[in-house]
């Protein structure tokens, strides 16, 4: 794949990232499905990416006032602490069953976002 390419999905992927609104549904889809890269790349691509720009990010939104942090720690914590066994699932799993395992996850993402918009809308 072009140099060129991938940084193009880069950049499309970084900008919701930086919104925080999850880059990672947005380029590790962009990588597999226009890049042509391996789900366990794309996934180690997004991991990279996100050590790269979550600090700037969360220290922009900071500025902003649009942290709130009612509930931060006892969200973040738990995360941290199963991430490392999740580490372990990835490297074990093949790429074939991760790449399923995430389109489920988008799918059931979409759906729920369908139902809350439905339903705000009601």
């Amino acid at each position: 794949m072009s140099f060129y390419i991938l940084l193009l999905l880069g950049f499309l992927g970084g900008i919701p990232a930086g919104m925080g609104m999850g880059g990672g549904t947005v380029t590790i889809p962009l990588l597999r499905l226009l890049g042509g890269v391996e789900q366990k790349v794309a996934q180690s691509a997004n991991l990279f990416a996100f050590a790269l720009m979550g600090v700037p990010a969360l220290a922009e939104h900071k500025k902003s006032g649009l942290l709130v942090w009612n509930g931060v720690l006892t969200c973040a914590l738990p995360a941290a602490l199963v991430s490392l066994p999740g580490v372990f699932l990835a490297a074990y799993l093949p790429s074939r069953t991760l790449g399923r395992a995430f389109g489920i996850f988008l799918i059931c993402l979409a759906i729920y976002t369908m139902v809350q918009g439905a339903q705000k809308k009601a």
